[in-house]
Formats: structure tokens, C-alpha cells, sequence
């Protein structure tokens, strides 16, 4: 049997694992493996490539999502509605609306109250007699048209309205006495202005509904003369010797047809001494007296026709 030999390559193309050392070193070539090493290099991207490229291009991008703080922009926010700030709501309370909360808010929290009542300004005169003037005000439009505006149907349709105006005087009136009150003008002009408003009370045919503006004077009566004895303790009694008082006073007394004859008493025992009206006394004539001896010392004559003694007293 023939056997077809297959053709072998030739003995330099295959590699001779047994060679020596000295064969394989002087195989090396420089020149070959510097070659090489600059492909190699050239081959391989270059750093700055790989971090300037897209991420896009990799094959998984399609299945990869970047961060949203880079990809979403965040969307610009619209009007939204709010509550108005505190002192943006007060500006828009009328006088009743804002004293309705404030009203609420110390039933409520009495140490609010307390803190009110120490921070508030004082009521002057002028605004006290205008609340008074609202509340007579509120008083006339109550009455019913037509018919006897003295009637009992009258005064049950304005009753309300009266209990609010004396209730307000009842309250307003002490504010300016003393020794709340230490400055005795302010006493003094309260209780005029107050008084006009009594003398406009309503007068009523019934005397049980009469009794109301009765005891207003009575009232009032009390706290002139009240009024009138701390102002002659200030200054020498200046204010109701200079202030014409003498004369309101004597007017309001006949307007209110002698009902207010204590205060006017009052400002005479006080003011008598001064030059005004004099003094009534019980024991002869000891008011002409003091008010001999003021007219002589106010002339620089008190003690002219006096006897002046000599010798060793």
C-alpha cells in the first residue's frame, strides 16, 4: 500500500523551541519592538478621548439615565395664593371691625387686655365727647317719625339707644375726675361738654322714664363739685377765677332748672375769697372780712391804719 505523504514546511518556518539563549537574544531587534510599542500606543485611545467622549456613544446608553439634577430643569413657580400678612389685614379694619377683635381677643386672653389698657393713649377730652356725640347721634335716629315724641311708644323705640348714652356717660365721667384726672382744666372741660349732652336728653311725658335724665344730673352735679374743690387746691384756684366757670356753671344750673345747684354752691365757697361771688356765711359778715383783707393786700394797704407798737414786745 502506498501512503501519500503530506508535504511538510520546510525547517526554517517553524520555530525552534530548543534554541539557545544566545539565538533568541540575538533575535531581538530594537528598532522591531520600538515599532510595535508606538502601534500599541497609537491603538489604545488616548485619555482626553475617553473623557471627552459622549456617553452616548457607549451601547449602553439607551438603557442608562443620567441624573435628574442634570437632565430636568426645574420649573419656575407661578402666582400662588397666600393670606394676607397682619399688618397688611389691619389696614383694612374699619374703627367697629377692629374693635370687635380686640374686644374678642381680651374676653378671651385677659393679659391682652392688661397690656392694652397700659399701651393705649390716653382719651383725650375732644375724643371722649365725640364718642358721647356718636352715641346721642345713634339716640335721634332711633325715634320713630311722627307721633308725641314723649310717649311711652317713644321711649321703648329709643330705649336702647339711651341705656347706650348714659351707660357711656356713666363710664366716661369718672375718667376725668381725680384723682384720675390730676389736671383740673381737663376735668373741668369734660364736664361742660357733658353737660350740654344731658341738657339735650329727651324729656318724657311718663316721670318713671323722667327719672333717667334726673339722675344724669345728679350725677353730673356731683362730679362738678368734686372737680371744683381739687381745682381750688391747685394753683391758688387760678383755673376757676380766670376759666369763667362762675358763669357756665350758673348757665347749666338754669338749664337744668336748679338741679345742678350743689356744684354751683360748691364754686362759690371756693371762689369767694378770690372776688368773685362771695362766700355765704351763717356768721355775719366774715366772707366781706377775708375779701376786705384780700382787696387790701393785693393794693400793697393791708395794715396801714394798724397801731405799730414801741417798745419791748
Amino acid at each position: 500500500m502506498n501512503l501519500l505523504a503530506t508535504p511538510q514546511p520546510p525547517h526554517h518556518h517553524h520555530p525552534n523551541p530548543r534554541l539557545s539563549p544566545s539565538h533568541s537574544m540575538s533575535s531581538y531587534s530594537p528598532v522591531g519592538s520600538a515599532s510595535r510599542k508606538r502601534k500599541a500606543e497609537d491603538d489604545e485611545p488616548q485619555a482626553e478621548d475617553r473623557m471627552s467622549s459622549s456617553p452616548s456613544n457607549s451601547p449602553a446608553s439607551s438603557t442608562r439615565s443620567l441624573p435628574a439634577y442634570r437632565h430636568v430643569k426645574r420649573p419656575r413657580s407661578g402666582p400662588v395664593g397666600r393670606p394676607l400678612a397682619l399688618p397688611r389685614l389691619l389696614e383694612t379694619l374699619d374703627a367697629d371691625s377692629l374693635r370687635g377683635v380686640l374686644q374678642s381677643l381680651c374676653s378671651r386672653h385677659p393679659g391682652i387686655g392688661s397690656e392694652v389698657e397700659h399701651t393705649a393713649p390716653r382719651p383725650s377730652v375732644l375724643s371722649a365727647l365725640s364718642v358721647l356725640k356718636n352715641y346721642e347721634s345713634a339716640l335721634q335716629a332711633s325715634f320713630p317719625f311722627g307721633g308725641d315724641s314723649s310717649s311711652d311708644y317713644a321711649y321703648n323705640r329709643v330705649r336702647e339707644s339711651l341705656m347706650a348714652l348714659l351707660d357711656a356717660l356713666a363710664d366716661f365721667t369718672p375718667h376725668f375726675l381725680p384723682p384720675n384726672e390730676t389736671q383740673a382744666s381737663q376735668s373741668l372741660t369734660f364736664l361742660d361738654g357733658a353737660t350740654d349732652i344731658i341738657h339735650r336728653l329727651p324729656d318724657w311725658s311718663s316721670f318713671q322714664n323722667s327719672l333717667h335724665k334726673q339722675n344724669a344730673y345728679e350725677e353730673i352735679s356731683g362730679a362738678w363739685a368734686l372737680a371744683i374743690r381739687e381745682a381750688a387746691k391747685r394753683a391758688g384756684g387760678m383755673h376757676l377765677q380766670y376759666g369763667g366757670w362762675n358763669q357756665k356753671l350758673a348757665k347749666h344750673n338754669q338749664q337744668a332748672n336748679g338741679k345742678l345747684q350743689d356744684a354751683v354752691n360748691e364754686l362759690s365757697a371756693n371762689i369767694g375769697w378770690m372776688g368773685g361771688q362771695p362766700q355765704p356765711q351763717q356768721h355775719g359778715s366774715r366772707g366781706d372780712d377775708l375779701n376786705s383783707v384780700r382787696q387790701e393786700l393785693l393794693a400793697g394797704t393791708y395794715g396801714i391804719n394798724l397801731p405799730v407798737r414801741v417798745g419791748p414786745w
